[in-house]
């Protein structure tokens, strides 16, 4: 009965199928920009160990996969503006109501950005005039930022569809099988346009591909930038004093740390250490993990040497989804926090 119209579930499986194999398009396309720019060869040689890339996906492998596949559609489709209005644009506007009024001949702005992720903040951050380091420890986000910053072709030329292998909470099959397109802004074109015109210069990008922690903790980072951005990071952290201990080192004085997003303690039921080394201790996969709630994450904010300058208040903050079918029977929303913390002079 189930293979007979209305409910065609044979059909369906193959739209399904489908589905899949142009969203694997996308990651053939960032698994060949990220060899060649390693300079390791599609087809090693079995023999070789140095080479041969080739081996099993753990079901970890598929659901990093996966997850970066999706993450398209928050960062880099028309369809994912509304997310993104929500976390990204009060951080262009605080960015912009710090250093606006600087001189052309002073020199950008550095912003970092941690947990860059597909690297549209970063882009964005650029966009506006401002130089931008993104930083990421997962290679997955890595591979597939270098491959839409620098290698799609144009916008809106690559298919994909976000919600193939969501099965639940379905109105319609079609829900399930929405399409989008990717980029809706292609980032070589747009650095071109602000070349043309010097009225809106596009800042300096950048990404670095290591431990947060480790990385920007080094006394070549030491006062190195005048704002820090983390939007949906600091529940990453298994410890905050860790993030915040690196944030200050890196952050000029007088410099703002901008921050959006909840506190999903990503480390509550001792998962997620996948980046545990007993050899670099101090990094995000420290061992011992603290939840903290946000009245304690402002306490601890001030004690160590910042004065929070901007505190949204909670009636006022938008709800926002994250890689969310709006059409989805199950809508779980985010009231995420935002506040600008400022580094106390020494």
């Amino acid at each position: 009965m189930l293979a007979e119209p209305p409910f065609n579930i044979l059909d369906n499986f193959s739209r399904v199928d489908d589905a899949i194999d142009v969203n694997a398009e996308i990651a053939d396309a960032i698994l060949a920009t990220g060899l060649a720019s390693f300079g390791i060869p599609a087809n090693p040689d079995a023999a070789d160990p140095r080479q041969n890339w080739h081996g099993t996906a753990t079901p970890s492998d598929v659901n990093k996969a996966h997850s970066t596949i999706r993450q398209f559609y928050r960062d880099w489709s028309s369809e994912g503006k509304a997310e993104r209005e929500v976390c990204y644009d009060p951080v262009l506007q605080d960015l912009r109501d710090e250093f606006g009024k600087r001189n052309a001949s002073e020199a950008e702005p550095r912003v970092l950005v941690p947990g860059a992720g597909l690297g549209r903040l970063v882009f964005e951050i650029c966009q506006a005039g401002f130089a931008a380091e993104g930083n990421e420890i997962s290679y997955h986000q890595l591979l597939a930022s270098n491959w839409i910053l620098n290698h799609s072709r144009g916008p809106h030329q690559h298919d994909l569809y976000p919600f193939a292998l969501h099965f639940s909470n379905l109105v319609s099959r079609d829900q399930q099988l929405q399409k989008v397109t990717i980029p809706d802004r292609h980032p070589g074109a747009a650095m071109m346009e602000a070349q043309a015109n010097p009225a809106t210069p596009f800042g300096t990008m950048s990404m670095s591909a290591a431990d947060f922690v480790v990385l920007y903790n080094q006394p070549s980072n030491r006062e190195a930038f005048d704002a820090v951005a983390t939007v949906f990071f600091i529940d990453t952290a298994p410890n905050l004093i860790r993030y915040i201990e690196t944030i200050r080192h890196c952050l000029k004085p007088n410099g703002i740390w901008i921050n959006v997003g909840p506190l999903l303690w990503h480390f509550e039921d001792g998962s997620n250490r996948e980046h545990q080394d007993g050899d670099h201790p101090q990094g995000i996969g420290e061992p011992g993990n603290v939840e903290l709630t946000e009245t304690e994450v402002f306490s601890l904010v001030e004690r160590m040497g910042f004065t929070l300058e901007k505190r949204q208040a909670v009636e006022e903050r938008l709800l926002c989804g994250y890689i969310q079918d709006r059409e989805s029977m199950l809508q779980p929303l985010y009231k995420p926090s935002h506040w600008v913390a400022r580094k106390k002079q020494a």
